[in-house]
Parts: structure tokens; sequence; C-alpha cells
């Protein structure tokens, strides 16, 4: 039986940067590690989407909400991708805690959908859990495991999402500068690596870029702050398929310091 690939952002690896810091928080980062959820400050809400190598049949759409309460944080997730005759969603509901200053856990709940055009819906639940590890005040590492089991679609179940097993690295080098990495192992795929770095060359402006092995893909961005709000325009690039123009959103129901 083959495990049908997980439908994730080309940008994932943009989106979820910050994961593995305390600096670089944001909303969107729980998607590549639940526990990062657990460093948000401020009740945060987001929107991403991009263009698939410039083809509508493979838009995808990413909303996040991040909400910190004294109990621990909360987060949704809602994600699109596809067309009217084919499109794949989730919805996920993620929390995360600290646990000390050291550890921070998290867990996300997902409910995944399939529809085709003239065959129907299919749909399958499936969890992701992540911790990540505060090393020292500048080094943190973690690791994220996405639906070691279940996750399978369908009346007769006979076909189910695939597993992938995460670890990743970040060190915070100042307030301004942060460099990542990730090691990611999806079931019936290659091993892919993350890897780029943010840097903040004033609060209102940021700069991130990096790759992705498996598939040679460079991505970079640049973000501007302007009071609560964020607006990123990203762009990656695969050598065989071309350029997927993204444009992220962030509104932070908090000023920043």
């Amino acid at each position: 039986m083959q495990a049908q690939t997980l439908r994730r952002p080309l940008a994932a690896s943009y989106t979820g940067f910050g994961a593995y810091s305390l600096h670089h928080v944001d909303v969107f980062s729980f998607m590549a590690n639940q526990a990062s959820l657990a460093q948000l400050k401020n009740a945060t809400a987001g929107i991403y989407g991009e263009r698939r190598f410039l083809l509508s049949e493979l838009n995808n759409y990413t909303a996040a909400i991040g909400l910190p309460t004294s109990s621990g944080n909360f987060g949704l997730k809602a994600n699109y991708a596809g067309f009217t005759e084919y499109n794949e969603t989730q919805l996920g509901l993620a929390y995360a805690r600290r646990l000390g200053s050291k550890i921070d856990v998290g867990l996300q709940l997902n409910y995944n959908g399939i529809r085709i055009n003239s065959y129907g819906n299919a749909s399958a639940v499936s969890f992701e859990l992540g911790t990540v590890l505060h090393i020292t005040e500048k080094l943190h590492a973690g690791v994220h495991i996405n639906n070691p089991v279940g996750g399978k679609f369908g009346k007769d179940q006979q076909e189910k999402l695939s597993s992938v097993y995460g670890f990743g690295i970040g060190y915070d080098a100042s307030e301004k500068f942060l460099v990542s990495a990730e090691i990611e192992k999806e079931e019936d795929q290659p091993v892919n690596v993350n890897a780029g770095f943010q840097y903040k060359f004033i609060p209102q402006l940021l700069v991130r870029a990096g790759m992705s092995s498996a598939t040679s893909s460079a991505w970079v961005g640049l973000g501007l702050t302007v009071k609560t709000f964020r607006l990123d325009i990203t762009t990656s690039y695969h050598p065989q398929l071309g350029v997927t123009p993204g444009v992220l959103i962030l509104f932070n129901f908090k000023a920043a310091n």
C-alpha cells in the first residue's frame, strides 16, 4: 500500500521558519513544529497564498490563528490546495505549552479532505506532535512527527496519508539574525534538508532566504512591518518547473515593542 504524499505549500519551509527560535517565532511557525506555538506572545492571525509554478490549478492557501492563554497556547490552521475539479483541504487544531524554561511541547489534530469532481469526497483524521528544547538562550533543537499512524482515506481505508519525521535546529545569533535547518523524512520520499536564514535590517524590515535539497528549490522573501501588520512577498524557484510567487499577511493584535 502506497502512502499519499502530504500536500503542503511549496514555501512551507519559508512560512514555518522561526520554529526553532525564541526571537523569530510567528503564528505560522507552529506548522513546522507545534511546540513553537508555546513561544507566541500575542494573539496573531495570518494568511498565506501561492500560485505554484504560476498555474491556477495549483493554487495553495493557508490561514492560521494563534491565541496565547494562561493554560497554554492554541492555534487553528486551515489549508486549501487545488481548483474546482480537484482539491485538498485540511483543518487543524493545535495546543502547546512550556514545560519550564527549557522544553516546549505541542500537539495538533487534523481533519483532511479530498474532493474530486464526479467522484466524490473522502476524509481522514491525523495528528502531529512536536517538541523544542532550548539548549541555551541562542541554540534550540526539536523533533516533529506528522501522522505516525492512521490517517486513512475512504470507506475501505486502503489509502493513507504519509508519515513525516523531522529534526530541526536553530541558532539565534541575535534578535536580528537567525539561521536554521531541518532534516525531514517523508514516507516513500527521499530525505529532505531545509536550511535558511532570517535577518532584520531594522525592526520593520526583514529578509529570509533558503533552500530545500529534495527538490533543489530555493526561496527568498522580504517582509515589511507597519504597526500591527506585516506583509511578506515571497518567491521560490525550481530549476525545471519555474517560479512560485506568494504573499503572506500577518496581523498582530498587539503592537510589537
